[in-house]
């Protein structure tokens, strides 16, 4: 029952906050302290580093670094047979309505041809843990709230806990033997990989993990990769703990099923190889300008869902949109589709726009991606 409350409490109380996916995190530069409940910053432009600290009122504050994260204080107590106290963690993708910079997520499953991850931990003794790291799946390409799907795996575990669910025997992934745990709290299904011994760090596919939950019935490759996300799961104590480095990059290029060929109806799929045209027109002046961007799908299948990635030429800042949320304020932006325009049918096109302001000579981005594949510019 290690996890049955953290979804629960985490919905809503990350509710309370009132972050929305405009919420955008600020650059970190040189080391930065975090002690508030729900604070963040990026990492290196790419990646989010969160305190969350859903469980408790007491203190925890992490300390984030140009490539991960060290818990510089933890004071809170968890029943180790029930819910931890926080989950500080780093990740890639979407998470409560905020997402990393630039960002290919949420994609579906079977529109991935490559999922790989690295990661290096600093493990401490005398406090109850786990090294968690997460992998979030849900049948629609959500970027908020709680996911249908967790994969859990525990690179390390200090202390008298356990994961969601019961044990289900053993598996060989990536390499490695694996306790596999599975269960559910609540609010999602949990699968859990459980390492018989610590594991400091790792180089290894993420779609690995997926491949083998999906083997179980638990996923079906319609569904949405939405985040990666690596940390710690403290109950008692944790001040020590680091994340020393965290990376992860997801590419498209898998196959997706054609509809004729599927056995049961389905929405049209988001694919990462649907062939695509941006337009890109401006309006500039003085320090400021908009841009109006024009997504045309000129692949043969319907693309449910969007997120179109580019970077601004130096100087650039976001400072509005519409029709699209917007991750990033400067370099790597993706935008995604707001809820009335998600669905491209082949052969037609969306459009969305935002505002921003430049220093020095204006020139407008030159490429372009649509769930991860590269686009032609008009």
């Amino acid at each position: 029952m290690a996890r049955s409350l953290r979804a629960l409490f985490a919905a809503g109380l990350l509710a309370a906050t009132g972050l929305t996916a405009l919420t955008l995190a600020t650059p970190a530069q040189a080391d930065t302290l975090i002690c508030d409940q729900y604070g963040s910053t990026t990492i290196g432009g790419r990646y989010i580093a969160m305190n969350n600290r859903w469980g408790t009122s007491a203190e925890q504050c992490i300390n984030v670094t140009a490539s991960g994260f060290t818990i510089t204080s933890q004071q809170g107590t968890g029943n180790t047979s029930g819910a931890p106290v926080s989950y500080p963690a780093v990740y890639f993708g979407c998470h409560y309505t905020k997402c990393s910079p630039g960002t290919n997520l949420p994609i579906r499953v079977d529109a991935i041809s490559s999922a790989t991850s690295s990661i290096s931990y600093n493990f401490v003794s005398g406090a109850t843990y786990n090294a968690s790291y997460d992998i979030w799946l849900d049948p629609a390409p959500k970027t908020d709230g709680v996911n249908a799907q967790e994969i859990m795996i525990w690179f390390n575990r200090q202390g008298s806990i356990q994961p969601i669910g019961s044990r289900i025997g053993t598996a060989t992934v990536g390499g490695r033997s694996w306790e596999v745990w599975q269960g559910n709290n609540g609010a999602n299904a949990v699968v859990s990989y459980v390492a018989p011994s610590p594991v400091t760090s790792w180089n290894f596919s993420v779609l690995d993990f997926i491949t083998d939950v999906k083997n179980r019935g638990a996923i079906t490759g319609s569904w949405y990769l939405t985040s990666i996300q690596a940390g710690f799961e403290p109950w008692i104590g944790g001040a020590g703990l680091a994340v020393n480095s965290f990376a992860a990059a997801v590419n498209g290029g898998g196959t997706v099923p054609s509809p004729s060929t599927s056995s049961t109806p389905s929405s049209p799929p988001t694919t990462g190889t649907a062939a695509c045209r941006v337009t890109y027109a401006t309006n500039v002046w003085n320090t400021g300008f908009t841009a109006n961007v024009t997504l045309a799908n000129t692949g043969a299948s319907a693309v449910n869902g969007w997120a179109l990635g580019f970077t601004l030429p130096s100087g650039q800042s976001v400072t509005g949109s519409w029709n699209a949320t917007l991750s990033g304020t400067s370099g790597a932006i993706t935008a995604r589709n707001a809820g009335h325009n998600g669905g491209i049918p082949a052969g037609g096109s969306t459009s969305f726009g935002f505002q921003g302001t430049y220093g020095g000579t204006f020139t407008s981005p030159t490429t372009f991606t649509l769930n991860g594949t590269a686009c032609t510019r008009a």
